[in-house]
């Protein structure tokens, strides 16, 4: 059979979780200047894939001042409002002075803040932030969430312990924040269900819950009610080496090098938006399930949380 080429309008899709403030989608790798600012042309590129909504992913001030500029430019756009668990030194300065700045941010954004985040733990990096740092702004923004009634947009690396004593410590206080996403979920069977025994959590599945044998195996068992799809581009793409490749039949055009550039084109390690339609192939093989049943599922789902209220 040969593959599914650009582009595909059956299927209904919602990324929940794109760093779209990245400077590589300026054209900018590691600081230097590769090629033109293509933004405009990667949402595109995701609209005629079916892309009916993206969230933009902030992880510390700066990141919320750019994503709030970009929902400006599209009604389809929207944002978190957080620190990732490696940024959180940033509060240290002011503590309150920064929170302010996150609460205002929501307050005067309301139409386009979808979520607190994106906040958590992540032990695998502390040479950006130590531990009891992480934690410390991790509870701090739960405040944020049950302030504004606003779900959670959640990291957790190598931290599953903590992450979860957090959580149920603010546990009343969560109740009306409406539930939240674990995203960019690579923990064990074991931790999954830890989480979704919490209540009101779900699932973020990215190219990267999706690399190994092991990680399939968590897809998998999964359930479906419980689980959301996103990129984290411009990371998480699915590559040939992944477990999952096997099952990915949409190919897009695609350039080697960055400098051979071109509107039309992806750059290969670039993720864009528009590749969610992989990451829902990837999971439709290893479950083994249709995947118009399993999008209109995953669209449900990220609609309950993120728009119910909109």
């Amino acid at each position: 059979m040969r593959p599914q080429r650009f582009f595909s309008m059956a299927l209904k899709y919602i990324d929940i979780g794109a760093n779209l403030t990245d400077p590589m989608f300026q054209g900018c790798y590691g600081g230097t200047q590769k090629h033109a600012a293509d933004l405009d042309n990667v949402l595109q590129r995701a609209w005629q894939q079916g892309m009916q909504k993206i969230i933009i992913t902030a992880g510390c001030l700066k990141d919320v001042d750019e994503a709030l500029e970009l929902t400006k430019k599209d009604e389809r756009l929207y944002t978190t409002v957080g620190t990732h668990p490696t940024r959180c030194k940033e509060f240290l300065p002011d503590p309150e002075s920064y929170y302010q700045k996150l609460r205002s941010n929501i307050e005067a954004h309301r139409d386009k803040v979808l979520a607190v985040g994106e906040c958590g733990l992540d032990y695998d990096r502390l040479k950006f932030c130590d531990a009891e740092t992480q934690r410390l702004y991790f509870e701090k923004q739960l405040s944020l969430a049950a302030e504004y009634r606003l779900p959670l947009f959640l990291h957790s690396r190598n931290a599953h312990t903590d992450f979860m004593a957090i959580l149920e410590r603010n546990r009343e206080k969560l109740k009306d924040c409406g539930g939240g996403v674990v995203h960019s979920f690579t923990g064990t069977l074991q931790e999954a269900q830890s989480l979704l025994a919490f209540g009101g959590l779900y699932i973020g599945v990215n190219g990267c819950s999706l690399k190994t044998e092991e990680n399939a195996e968590v897809v998998r068992q999964l359930p479906n009610e419980r689980i959301m799809l996103e990129t984290d581009c411009p990371w998480c793409g699915i590559r040939p080496t992944h477990a999952s490749h096997q099952f990915v039949s949409t190919k897009f055009p695609t350039v080697k090098k960055k400098e051979k550039w071109t509107a039309e084109t992806l750059i290969d390690g670039r993720c864009e938006p528009c590749q969610i339609s992989q990451v829902l192939e990837a999971v439709a093989g290893i479950k083994q399930q249709p995947k118009e049943k399993l999008a209109e599922i995953y669209y449900q789902n990220t609609l309950d949380l993120f728009f119910s209220a909109k």
